[in-house]
Formats: C-alpha cells, structure tokens, sequence
C-alpha cells in the first residue's frame, strides 16, 4: 500500500472504487450545517465533492493522486488555481480545495477550521496497520466537535484481499469509540450488487453508515 499502488490504480483506469454517482448514503444521512468545512480525506474525483459544495460546504479534499485531482476539475469543467503549501500541491476553486499529498502530512493548523468528516473511502482503502494510523492522525490534528459521516464495507476478509478492506463494526468502535461518538445509522446487504465480491467467492457483503461527533 505505497504511493506508487495508487499511482498505477490511476494511471492505468483502474478506479473502481469511484462510484458514477452521488452516495446515497450521503444524501440521505449528511446533517452538517452549511456553514462547515467539510474534511475529505483520500477523496479521488468524487462526485460527492461536488454534491457537498452545492449544499454550501467549503470542501478541502485531500488526495495522493494528482491525475485525480485534475481529473476532477476538467470534468467540472473548472480551471482551478495552482499553490503550494508545506508538502502539498494545493488545487482551489470556489468552494474547492483539493490538496495533492499525502494525508499523514496534515496538521492540526491546515484543518483547524473543518468542523465536519465526510469518509466513504479512506478507512477502507487502507490496510490494517495504517488503519491504525488514520485513526490516531484524525484524532491528532481534527478540532473538537467535528461531526460527519463513515462508511465501511464488511466482509470475511479471507474470502478476497483488499483494498477496499474488510472494517467490522468492532473495529470502527475500537479505533474511534475512545475519542467520537459513533452510531450506526444505517446498514445494508449490498452482495448481489458487487459483482467483484461475487467473483472472488465473498458470500457477505454489508456496507454500514456511521455518524461520527468528535467529544
């Protein structure tokens, strides 16, 4: 899971992790007020970026790849303007941020003012130990009071590798019941829609919405 797996993931089309749409999960779920700065980490070209800015969020997206960066902007047909800052390469527009770089290298003072969490993809696509690391880095740098949304995807893990990985309930609650409130707010069988899973042999496959408060 370096740098270097992703790049080729993009570079190669190989992005089957971007959904053609807006979440659902999003629409029906997201209760943050428009006044917050939504956080997204590993946030690719998602259509959901867009989806947060039409509901009057800033968005500051953090992402590895540039070519999904730019991706995102030529497809909204936006030019964006071009900075840099610390380890970043800082993509902005209206109310887009997208900053190319490695999400470990943020700190508290970039995400001072994000008062909300929007992860539907970033948990997942790590494997384990650096699972670890995410969790612990949100709760580093992320200001007290942060609310949003966390989607995982559930599965038997020995049944197809990863990414996007297997995160149980009892995982999510171990990583961030110490420091957020965490409540299921919904749950869904989503096998027969998963042809990937289906061919690999997975024979259960649930996706689970999570609003997450920071204490």
């Amino acid at each position: 899971m370096q740098p270097e797996f992703w790049h080729k993931k993009w570079a190669s089309g190989q992005i089957g992790f971007h959904l053609p749409e807006v979440n659902p999960y999003l629409q029906r779920h997201w209760a943050a007020p428009a006044s917050a700065r939504v956080l997204v980490p590993l946030c690719g070209k998602s259509l959901d970026l867009a989806w947060l800015a039409g509901r009057g969020h800033r968005v500051l997206g953090i992402e590895l790849s540039e070519k999904a960066v730019e991706n995102f902007f030529s497809e909204h047909q936006v030019q964006p303007q071009i900075s840099e800052k610390g380890a970043f390469k800082v993509y902005r527009s209206d109310a887009f941020e997208l900053w190319c770089g490695d999400f470990f290298a943020l700190t508290a003072s970039d995400v001072a003012d994000c008062t909300a969490l929007y992860d539907r993809a970033a948990l997942i696509a790590l494997p384990a130990p650096m699972r670890e690391r995410y969790a612990a880095h949100l709760q580093q740098i992320l200001p007290q009071g942060v609310q949003g949304l966390l989607i995982t995807l559930d599965y038997n893990q020995a049944q197809m590798p990863g990414p996007p990985f297997a995160v149980g309930d009892d995982e999510v609650q171990r990583l961030l019941g110490g420091v957020w409130q965490v409540e299921v707010l919904e749950e869904q069988d989503v096998l027969s829609e998963s042809g990937k899973f289906l061919q690999a042999g997975v024979t259960r496959l649930e996706e689970r919405v999570y609003r997450v408060s920071s204490r």
